[in-house]
């Protein structure tokens, strides 16, 4: 299962440790994704997405439908 928000699509990034001696070490920056379920008022049911607590706020703001719309997205897309 990928940490990848079906939305908005964040994903993990790469980049570098850097220590006080300008050592570099690998590591990954990773979004936080969580699994909700929202309901959608246009359908009157609940679906089950997964997506970053970014897109999240945003949902919450305009509600999903319209998210989806300015995305460019279905409910089939990311469900």
């Amino acid at each position: 299962m990928s940490r990848r928000c079906s939305i908005s699509g964040k994903k993990p990034m790469a980049g570098n440790n850097v220590s006080h001696a300008h050592n570099k070490t690998r590591r990954w920056q990773r979004p936080n994704v969580q699994n909700k379920r929202l309901f959608v008022p246009e359908l009157n049911r609940f679906v089950r997405i997964k997506l970053s607590t970014r897109a999240l706020r945003t949902i919450n703001k305009i509600g999903l439908m319209s998210y989806l719309r300015k995305e460019n997205l279905s409910l089939k897309d990311v469900t």
